[in-house]
């Protein structure tokens, strides 16, 4: 079990519940594919360095987990493909 945080920015044109419901999503995915999650951090509506697909601003979340090797790969998968993700990152904490 390696230890890893991921960093995702949802579009902030999304309502409250969906964002909810896409942060829930993910914990799922980590949840269900045998990893532990240790802190959810919502940032909450930050600026952008600069803009993405005509976006200024995005809502940050970080998520802290402790996972087997495989579980990043399928998280990934799963970023890209949902709707209202504009930008992702997955890092592993070497400590």
């Amino acid at each position: 079990m390696n230890k890893y945080e991921t960093l995702f920015i949802l579009n902030t044109s999304l309502e409250e519940e969906a964002k909810k419901a896409i942060i829930e999503k993910f914990k799922g995915v980590i949840e269900n594919g045998g990893g532990a999650i240790e802190n959810v951090d919502e940032w909450g509506n930050r600026k952008l360095a600069y803009e993405i697909g005509k976006a200024n601003e995005g809502y940050y979340t970080l998520i802290n987990f402790t996972a087997a090797p495989e579980l990043p790969k399928e998280l990934d998968r799963v970023f890209r493909i949902t709707d209202g993700v504009i930008r992702h990152i997955i890092v592993r904490n070497e400590k």
